[in-house]
């Protein structure tokens, strides 16, 4: 299996796609459901290569996910992708400032996605 990759979104059949698509691309994927599992699911797997998260989900935004994130996590930051269907720049600069490499707007197509995670990972 290749680089596993954490998939957060409050929509199961959104972290389903995702990880078809990831898995056929040779990933291994780990889910979460929100954001405070999303942090959960980063301290429980030190492994993770990257971080693909949603914007709007109960309980911890995308963002406010990526803004615990950066205060938790010692060393380099992973990249993360920002998979959601917001396209307000404000939202765009507000997840870059908290660390986010990448915004990519829903519905997405596979092999944009995993174009998208190969050029993050390489960087």
């Amino acid at each position: 299996m290749g680089k596993k990759i954490l998939v957060v979104d409050d929509s199961s059949t959104i972290r389903k796609l995702v990880g078809i698509a990831l898995v056929q691309g040779g990933y291994e994927v780990v889910e979460a459901c929100d954001g405070v599992d999303g942090v959960e699911k980063l301290n429980a797997n030190a492994d993770l290569a990257m971080v693909i998260c949603d914007v709007n989900m109960p309980r911890l935004s995308g963002i406010e996910m990526l803004s615990q994130i950066a205060k938790l996590r010692v060393g380099p930051m992973i990249p993360i992708l920002m998979l959601t269907t917001e396209q307000q720049p404000n939202l765009i600069a507000r997840a870059r400032e908290a660390g986010a490499k990448g915004w990519l707007i829903k519905p997405f197509k596979p092999e944009v996605l995993l174009g998208a995670v190969s050029k993050l990972l390489a960087q």
